[in-house]
């Protein structure tokens, strides 16, 4: 099969998504992502649209890249004015950027309500800014913008357009669903019809309006696309662009297209932008997600525990990803079984059967140990009689109050009662556990199961902790938030202490034998 040339625009399409925003720094660092993982064409966006752009490609001309060639997008020249005296046509020629991606006008409706230029000028337009920077010697993607309505509308003259791109030097002209309103099968004819009329290289830049825009570049590539343009986690304007990190996987694990070196870095890259963005990485997310390869049902489980292709579309590894066992009430043995052997604990048939179904009874009750994996931990060791507690509550009293003056003698003090039962806990056992100090409180969730019946509802409290290396989850369930708390608060406590994480803290005292 061929070579698939993989085009990002993150930092250019991409940044036009509500609430993305970086800095020219943050965006050289993103570049240097894209590079490690291959990427041959890296959009850094429209030097001559503002500062912020500007000072990046000043950055990135001091930059050395391994694979990534670096493209400067443009438009087209003005009308009235020759390509040679365009202001921006100018600045791209002059950048250091090998590649100048220009973007013109296919669609009758925009030249009549945007531009406002006849046809032959549009055409006009199109050539001489092309062939413009391909005698400065710059390597032209030209992308035709609008183009599948301007098919819909006037395909001869849709035609024209891109012919006259690559009849100027265009290296590659890119056919965009620039509205995502297409659907595969129109893309696929298009494309088609593009690629036997043309004789030059053809790319795709599909938007996500319809929910198409992985589907139609994977249709316009089954129809002679040889260069696939998009955003890292589907980033962009209104709905998003097509998200690469679907598509390049899609195209080279199952369609047999080479895309990029390796793939393993791919989840890792997907959650860095995600992070560096402060987006929550979709946990949802096709291949990259926690929970691409996460299996819940007993059967499931058992599946993939004899041939995991029973149940798993591609190796998780070679996405970068890992298989994950959930816990829940449809659990089987075989669930509970891989959890155990994965943390150190020999269990027998029987001793699962009776952990799956004090699952089911506590889940019925209202936890839910799918995100509470350290509480799951700690339960199958209290059915196995392989647990011994840190310690023996006696009582706990929490009170909060305000004060304007006076003093307070108090055994913990904390900005709310559950970080002040956490201190107290911590005070009264961490000098025989030294460990605890280790560990923190990262994440704390509240859910009321049952809004009916008011401030008597039972309450769900998730937590999670770590200790710098691993993070856990952990639950408590009560009609008493503050009680749920400590119950969740405990068993963090008590799973951090579990073996495999004690060796964690270099130096750490181990647990008392149980």
């Amino acid at each position: 099969m061929s070579r698939i040339a993989v085009y990002d625009c993150t930092l250019r399409d991409g940044m036009q998504g509500e609430g993305m925003s970086l800095s020219a720094e943050e965006k050289v660092r993103v570049a240097h992502v894209l590079d490690e993982l291959g990427v041959p064409l890296v959009e850094a966006g429209f030097p001559a649209s503002n500062p912020k752009e500007a000072e990046l490609f000043e950055l990135l001309a001091r930059e050395t890249f391994r694979t990534a060639e670096i493209a400067a997008f443009g438009m087209t020249r003005r009308r009235g004015v020759a390509a040679d005296d365009d202001d921006g046509l100018r600045l791209l020629a002059g950048s250091f950027a090998p590649v100048c991606t220009l973007v013109g006008k296919t669609w009758s409706l925009h030249l009549e309500k945007v531009v406002r230029v006849d046809r032959e000028e549009n055409l006009r337009m199109i050539a001489d800014s092309v062939a413009f920077l391909a005698g400065e010697g710059k390597t032209v993607v030209y992308d035709a913008e609008h183009f599948f309505d301007a098919w819909r509308d006037d395909a001869e003259y849709a035609l024209r357009c891109v012919r006259a791109a690559a009849e100027a030097g265009a290296a590659w002209v890119t056919l965009c669903d620039t509205n995502g309103a297409s659907l595969p099968h129109e893309v696929q004819a298009a494309t088609a019809a593009v690629v036997a009329a043309l004789g030059a290289p053809v790319g795709i830049h599909c938007h996500n309006d319809a929910e198409c825009a992985v589907a139609n570049s994977l249709a316009a590539v089954h129809a002679g696309a040889t260069m696939v343009q998009g955003t890292m986690n589907g980033y962009g304007e209104r709905c998003g662009n097509a998200n690469l990190v679907s598509i390049v996987p899609n195209l080279q694990l199952k369609m047999g297209h080479e895309c990029l070196p390796d793939l393993t870095g791919l989840t890792e890259a997907s959650h860095f932008l995600d992070e560096l963005l402060n987006f929550v990485p979709d946990p949802n997310a096709p291949y990259v997600g926690a929970n691409a390869f996460a299996h819940k049902g007993g059967m499931h489980v058992a599946g993939v525990a004899a041939d995991p292709a029973t149940f798993e579309h591609v190796d998780p590894a070679a996405v970068g990803n890992a298989r994950e066992v959930l816990i829940s009430e449809l659990s089987g043995k075989g669930t509970v079984l891989q959890r155990a052997e994965a943390t150190g604990v020999e269990l027998d048939p029987a001793a699962a059967a009776r952990v799956v179904e004090r699952v089911k009874q506590l889940e019925h009750e209202g936890f839910h140990f799918e995100a509470a994996d350290g509480s799951f931990d700690l339960l199958i060791r209290r059915e196995t009689g392989d647990y011994a507690p840190l310690f023996r509550l006696e009582s706990w009293r929490v009170i909060a109050e305000k004060r304007e003056d006076g003093r307070v003698q108090t055994e913990a003090e904390g900005n709310g009662p559950v970080h002040a039962l956490d201190a107290a806990l911590r005070a009264a056992i961490v000098e025989l556990y030294p460990h605890l100090s280790a560990i923190r409180l990262v994440n704390y969730k509240v859910r009321i199961l049952d809004e009916s019946k008011a401030t008597g509802a039972v309450t769900r409290v998730l937590l999670d902790a770590s200790d710098g290396t691993d993070t856990w989850g952990a639950i408590g369930v009560s009609e008493n938030v503050i009680e749920a708390s400590w119950d969740a608060l405990v068993d963090s406590l008590e799973a951090g202490m579990l073996p495999g994480r004690v060796q964690h803290v270099r130096g750490a005292a181990t647990a008392p034998a149980s």
